[in-house]
């Protein structure tokens, strides 16, 4: 090792090796760094050999994509500083943070409206001035871990259950700093650099310039975090978002805050029969504004819950469901006011009368505290799960859980629900199913109980994948492709559009070694080094 940031790999670092999927990988060495300069040192020194680098925030990911495939490891965790504040002219915060900051960090800091300012400029300062006499803010996007870093949320388009509303992580990421595979520093600020149809130009901070071309497929009209973000005469931003660590290495990052809504109201609303929730969830999105989430978890789930609470203690609080329950569907009301939550809140008892429920069978959290403990009951459901899997890997160490992420247009949701269903049954093989109904995106978590239970559910995996596809669907709505899902990628973009995956990322990475086997694996093998692609651009000194 010539830098005395690499590290060589050992058993007390071996952790950094898996991620939340429970794939294990390998790597030879790791890295730390704590700057943008840091990055460059690590990348210059490791590309020009062809060592892959596999970049890393706390490993929260459930698709490998933070799993190493032999090479390096560079971990961001220790980059966790936010550097800067600004307010727009539309009165928004917008904070600056480098990449290894995490999501529970964030908001509290946010929340507390404490910052560690030391290196701020007078500017950002007098910007905190003004943060602090504004009302309330928020960072809108809410994935289940909230021990993610807001690079790994960056590089997979994280989203989480107020996606419904807010949309994932990519409406509210306002500039990226990036390092190129040369040492090189790309700074893009959103609404600066467009395409011009399906090319876009690029130049470093460096003034060096050069030309993507972009593929040519259109991306499903539904919730999507699968492969590169395509369209005509896109934002420049957005090609990075959600790029699996393939193009380069995130390490600053902008985002825009929210004013925080006066009302937040949680609701769990109970059906003793899932096809009523169903048509609860389809009146809802017709008929109701003012929804920020809306879950779902099948009575499967809910079993699981009820065990739990039985036999486990660090589950003892979670509330009873009655067993007469087979579905809940949870929503979170944002409003203006109270009298609109009010409103809200009886428009939903109406509903549900309509869809065969009864207002009576459902919890309220009109508070933090309620909230927080829907909250958990809503969190425990994949703890439990994983508890379960991890249970009988013991038994039989091939199985893992096999759970889905994907998501199709509104108009097939009864359909998607139904054949899942169906197909479950027909294979005779356990599962609990939950997510963001919302979205049309239910996560149906298979749970084996042996090998041949796994050999089922992977082929049964791979058949939804096609279905899903045929449906204008994505194979992966928010955990991005990763190495598990590289496979549906192909399913659903079919392989010229993959090969044109392959091409744009050998304009950023000619060696093919940054995030190895995330998203998918180019067929040409490029064996020949260019030391810089770019040319100089004559506008820039």
């Amino acid at each position: 090792m010539e830098s005395s940031l690499l590290k060589p790999m050992d058993e007390e670092l071996s952790e950094y090796l898996r991620d939340e999927s429970r794939v294990i990988g390998a790597a030879e060495s790791i890295s730390f760094p704590k700057s943008q300069q840091e990055v460059i040192t690590i990348i210059n020194e490791l590309y020009s050999k062809g060592i892959p680098i596999t970049v890393q925030g706390t490993r929260t990911g459930l698709a490998a994509g933070a799993v190493p495939k032999g090479g390096h490891i560079m971990n961001l965790s220790r980059m966790d500083s936010m550097t800067a504040m600004r307010s727009d002219e539309e009165g928004h915060f917008h904070i600056t943070l480098q990449a290894g900051m995490i999501l529970s960090q964030l908001r509290k800091q946010i929340e507390g409206r404490k910052f560690d300012v030391e290196k701020w400029s007078v500017e950002s300062r007098k910007t905190l001035v003004k943060f602090r006499e504004a009302p309330e803010q928020f960072f809108s996007p809410d994935p289940t871990e909230g021990s993610a870093t807001i690079g790994g949320m960056v590089a997979c388009n994280a989203s989480g259950a107020r996606s419904y509303l807010y949309g994932s992580i990519r409406k509210h990421i306002t500039a990226l700093k990036i390092v190129l595979y040369n040492g090189h520093t790309l700074s893009i600020q959103r609404g600066n650099v467009f395409a011009n149809g399906r090319t876009l130009n690029l130049v470093t901070d460096q003034g060096y310039g050069f030309t993507v071309l972009l593929p040519s497929y259109e991306m499903p009209k539904t919730k999507n975090a699968s492969g590169y973000y395509i369209e005509k005469d896109m934002d420049a931003i957005d090609l990075f978002i959600g790029s699996d660590g393939t193009l380069g290495v995130i390490t600053d990052i902008e985002i825009k805050l929210l004013p925080l809504p006066q009302i937040m109201w949680g609701v769990s609303c109970f059906f003793e029969k899932e096809k009523d929730a169903i048509e609860f969830v389809i009146a809802l999105r017709e008929r109701l504004d003012d929804v920020a989430s809306m879950e779902f978890f099948d009575g499967d789930s809910l079993e699981l819950l009820r065990k739990q609470k039985n036999e486990n203690p660090a589950f003892s609080k979670l509330p009873v469901v009655e067993k007469r329950m087979n579905t809940a569907i949870y929503i979170e009301l944002h409003c203006e006011n109270e009298k609109l939550a009010i409103e809200n809140l009886t428009n939903v008892g109406l509903l549900m009368r309509e869809s065969g429920g009864c207002e009576k069978d459902t919890w309220v959290a009109r508070n933090d505290a309620d909230r927080d403990s829907l909250l958990f009951f809503r969190h425990a459901v994949p703890e439990s799960v994983n508890m379960l899997i991890d249970e009988r890997k013991k038994e039989d160490p091939i199985i893992t859980k096999l759970g889905t992420d994907m998501s199709v247009p509104n108009h097939h949701l009864r359909h998607i629900v139904g054949m899942y269903r169906s197909m479950l049954n027909e294979h005779g093989l356990q599962s609990a199913i939950w997510g963001h109904i919302g979205d049309n995106h239910l996560h149906v978590n298979i749970l084996p109980h042996n090998e041949g239970d796994y050999i089922k559910g992977k082929a049964l995996y791979a058949e939804w994948a096609t279905e899903v596809s045929k449906l204008g669907g994505a194979v992966s709505a928010e955990h991005g492709v990763g190495k598990l899902k590289a496979n549906f990628l192909t399913v659903m973009y079919g392989q010229n559009h993959i090969d044109e995956m392959a091409e744009l990322k050998e304009t950023f990475d000619p060696k093919g070694i940054l995030g190895t086997g995330n998203m998918f694996t180019p067929q040409k093998e490029v064996v020949v080094y260019e030391n810089c692609r770019m040319h100089k651009t004559s506008t820039i000194d």
